[in-house]
């Protein structure tokens, strides 16, 4: 087994014939493609539920061919970003790509005009597999431009948002800072220095802390140019579609409710001052008068920090899995086993940590930087959850695979759930608190830092409304979001202004406020996990099934498969009160 992922399935590398070979049938494919729906719409021998067929089968076809090299491409850059080929391979990619949506958007026309496609479906057994898609195509054609119009953005983007979002990925994956090491300066990559932020040593938390902020000022400009360019071109596009805001088109384009977003957002802010309470009280433990400074957000509060080898985070895993569902257990052992995981960080390597599913072939890659800590164990088991929900979706077609943004985190926070529930049992008293502060800190992160990026995300927008925003201005959009988010349960003296340098959540121009999914995602699951302690011989069946239909259901037909209505604000409060329990334990422990 090796600690770097293994692409192999996929290609053997950029020189690799069928990589070549594939990359070069891309305009061949797509032109395959664009002749197939030409055909269907003029043709008067096919009938509409043929036409249907056929075209759900092109795009199928398709999407296997080159849903395979995009995804090569991403994950080859994502650990080695100085790769100058894969980077023009890449662009090459997106440019052929841009032709798909001008086909596509004729065929979703078609479809719009089917007098009776409710009835036409429920008549089709094929038909009847693609219901969701084929309706969620009606619901939100309104909102579809002209097919030239939609070619036009399509292949724009590749020379706007999408080439920005690469020269960013550039600059903070090559992003070195200088720090002193062993009595020398020395320059570290900045996914290195970033982990010192849990080292139990105070002055070296404080001085990674400083070093970074101060690293910036070299790539500041450029990444604050990235920023303004991404927005705006979704501003540019929210209003050309006639969506009210970029949050509305994000919820409309999540399959989820403002009404379940407000719910959410209503508990969550009753929450607040019981956050305040434990930072309070971490602060306190650690010696500060003044709130918590920003540099010990993940400080260790007990001098008992247990270290986990990545070889014994694997087998904690694999054995507390197992605990839950074999089916689980099975496939985090499958995914070590078969090199699937990327493990610890190294230059051109981009920061944090994320699964990659790969739909064509029934697999993910996981992206680790691991440091050792607990932390780092709950990631693994975190990124293993979204790859157990992408096997859980093995036997949908491809084009029943995509879950909205809201769902994507569910699974994961369970494994995470799953990964501390087991740590607290076998650990003593002190590493029980220091299980507990984790758990609470990542909460913490989950809850009240991803507030501060909605907020910063919300006022950046508006901001931007009215011009470019300087580097200076985005930096008091977020220290106030800070503020008001953590209030004064952080020093307010000493916060963190450039969180949204290397935050890779707001630089995509479709993938707006991918925030507020990841605090639906950990009070989604903590409801779910309740249920599972009510009946833990039936319920990961249920659960299993549940992400099987995440695909093909809106984010509140899911949450119904379980009795849950997520438009009311009490399913939320009783998750927040799981977390408030743990606040208490906390606050007792360390009185």
């Amino acid at each position: 087994m090796s600690t770097n992922w293994n692409l192999d399935v996929l290609y053997k590398g950029f020189s690799d014939p069928n990589f070549l070979a594939d990359l070069e049938n891309v305009d061949g494919v797509i032109s395959k493609f664009s002749d197939t729906i030409d055909t269907l719409l003029s043709s008067s021998d096919l009938c509409t539920e043929e036409k249907l067929n056929i075209y759900i089968d092109a795009l199928i076809s398709l999407y296997t061919h080159i849903g395979k090299l995009s995804t090569f491409l991403s994950l080859s850059i994502s650990v080695d970003s100085n790769n100058d080929l894969a980077q023009k391979f890449r662009v090459q990619l997106s440019t052929k790509i841009s032709r798909i949506k001008e086909p596509v958007t004729r065929m979703e026309d078609f479809i719009c005009q089917i007098p009776d496609l409710h009835s036409l479906i429920s008549n089709s057994a094929k038909l009847k597999e693609y219901e969701f898609i084929l309706s969620e195509i009606k619901r939100q054609h309104k909102y579809t431009l002209s097919a030239k119009e939609e070619g036009i953005i399509s292949k724009l983007r590749t020379t706007g948002s999408s080439a920005w979002t690469s020269y960013k990925n550039k600059l903070i994956s090559t992003h070195t800072v200088k720090i002193e090491k062993d009595s020398q300066i020395t320059k570290l990559p900045l996914t290195e220095v970033l982990n010192m932020a849990h080292s139990p040593n105070p002055d070296l938390r404080k001085q990674a802390y400083e070093a970074e902020l101060k690293s910036y000022s070299k790539i500041e400009e450029g990444i604050a140019a990235a920023l303004n360019a991404i927005k705006g071109e979704a501003l540019t596009e929210s209003n050309l579609r006639g969506y009210h805001s970029i949050l509305g088109m994000t919820l409309i384009n999540s399959m989820m409710s403002d009404k379940t977003l407000e719910a959410m957002f209503s508990a969550l802010e009753d929450s607040l001052p019981d956050f305040r309470k434990y930072l309070k009280r971490k602060s306190e433990i650690l010696g500060h008068k003044n709130g918590l400074p920003w540099y010990d957000m993940y400080a260790p509060v007990s001098s008992k920090t247990k270290e986990y080898t990545y070889d014994q985070a694997k087998a904690f895993i694999i054995k507390h899995f197992g605990s839950f569902s074999q089916k689980l257990a099975d496939f985090a052992q499958k995914a070590i086993d078969n090199d699937w995981v990327d493990v610890y960080p190294k230059p051109g390597k981009v920061g944090g940590a994320f699964c990659a599913g790969l739909g064509s072939i029934r697999e993910s890659r996981i992206l680790l930087n691991y440091g050792n800590s607990i932390k780092d164990v709950t990631t693994f088991a975190h990124e293993l959850g979204h790859g157990f929900h992408n096997q859980c979706l093995d036997n949908e077609s491809m084009l029943n695979r995509n879950y909205p943004m809201p769902l994507a985190e569910t699974a994961s926070i369970i494994c995470e759930t799953i990964v501390k529930k087991a740590a607290m049992l076998s650990a003593d008293a002190d590493e029980k608190l220091t299980i507990l502060e984790s758990e609470l800190s990542a909460s913490t992160q989950v809850i009240v830092d991803i507030y501060s990026r909605f907020l910063f995300e919300e006022s950046f927008i508006n901001a931007r409304k009215d011009g470019y925003v300087s580097v200076d201005q985005i930096k008091s959009l977020m220290v106030d979001s800070q503020l008001k988010a953590y209030g004064d349960g952080l020093d307010k003296n000493v916060l963190h202004p450039y969180m949204w340098t290397w935050k890779s959540h707001y630089y995509s121009a479709t993938r707006n406020f991918y925030n507020f999914p990841y605090a639906f995602g950990l009070l989604f699951a903590k409801g779910l996990y309740a249920k599972y302690l009510d009946d833990k011989l039936n319920f990961p069946a249920k659960y299993e099934q549940l992400l099987s239909v995440t695909g093909k259901l809106s984010v509140e037909n899911v949450a119904a498969t379980m009795d849950i209505d997520l438009t009311q604000k009490d399913f939320w409060t009783a998750s927040f009160n799981i977390i408030k329990d743990d606040i208490n334990l906390f606050l007792s422990l360390t009185s």
